[in-house]
């Protein structure tokens, strides 16, 4: 019998049109596997939909706050259908960067300084000393995310305007100078390590992200094979720590820069990674010889549910 996959996109996130890519590369991929696939754009009747859609498996393919967050997940509990990605307790708690770098940081891992702050305290006056980095603490996407120089007299301003949509909670964090690394973890093994370097901009920030030739992604990182080897473990322990399932995707910053303090930090893990066929979780798949085909069938037969 063949499976009926919904696919789970869009949603009312900022992340909505990252998520649309995903979940269309996704639901063509699951096709040409010979899955029956149906394509939803979330809305709040999502319970409904579903009710007369039916599936055997919902892939969740959202990003953000609702799909990314639990919510979506304790829904598909309820409704009984099983799920790929992370549960309800990993999902919501990773989306939480600063209780997520509490659990992280019990288990060994290292995590950037920082506290939660009023973003109007933020704006008043520096929160902690330059450098430093502003980030909202439950969005993805580097949506919200301020870096604040040396040197700079005054504190961000756009953090305290009235068209701020990020909430009045943000994460200050001490910057850390180095290489964007990232490391996907794929059930119970990390596979391997990407070093990002951003050409549109000073960093990783949503255009590089996204916008075409906006990032260079060097597989393997050319990094000491001792360093790659901690980024693989360190990859693992925070998604094993947190409660992760199926696939997720750690951030990390390494500081190597001439006098640095070569200190490697993880800085989050993505529960629901991006899922184009570029994007750095079926890029580092297919490094480790799975095609986008392979792995999401392999994230569709690894679905369940109490994830």
């Amino acid at each position: 019998m063949t499976k009926h996959v919904a696919v789970l996109m869009g949603g009312w996130s900022s992340e909505r049109e990252v998520s649309l890519n995903s979940g269309r590369a996704c639901a063509r991929a699951l096709e040409e596997q010979g899955f029956r696939v149906t394509p939803i754009d979330v809305q709040r009747d999502l319970a409904d939909v579903l009710a007369q859609v039916r599936p055997d498996v919902a892939f969740n393919a959202l990003h953000g706050p609702c799909g990314e967050d639990g919510t979506v997940q304790g829904l598909l509990e309820i409704m009984a259908i099983p799920y790929t990605h992370s549960g309800v307790l990993a999902s919501s708690l990773a989306m939480h960067k600063e209780r997520a770098k509490v659990v992280m940081k019990a288990a060994g891992v290292p995590v950037p300084d920082g506290r939660l702050v009023n973003r109007f305290e933020a704006a008043r006056r520096h929160v902690l000393p330059p450098p430093y980095v502003l980030k909202p603490v439950a969005e993805g996407s580097s949506m919200g995310v301020v870096i604040v120089r040396e040197g700079r007299s005054h504190p961000p301003q756009e953090i305290g305007r009235d068209d701020w949509s990020f909430g009045d909670e943000v994460l200050a964090e001490t910057y850390i100078p180095g290489r964007e690394l990232t490391c996907a973890v794929m059930g119970d093994k990390a596979l391997d390590v990407i070093d990002i370097r951003a050409t549109t901009g000073e960093w990783y920030d949503y255009d590089a992200k996204y916008a075409k030739g906006g990032s260079v992604h060097v597989l393997p990182a050319e990094i000491k094979p001792k360093i790659y080897q901690l980024v693989r473990e360190l990859a693992l322990t925070a998604h094993q720590a947190l409660g992760c399932r199926g696939v997720s995707r750690a951030d990390l910053r390494y500081d190597d820069t001439p006098g640095g303090t070569g200190a490697l930090v993880v800085l989050e893990v993505n529960t629901q990674p991006g899922m184009t066929e570029t994007s750095l979780v079926p890029e580092i798949a297919a490094h480790a010889g799975y095609s986008f085909g392979e792995l999401v069938r392999w994230m569709v037969e690894d679905a369940s549910l109490n994830r």
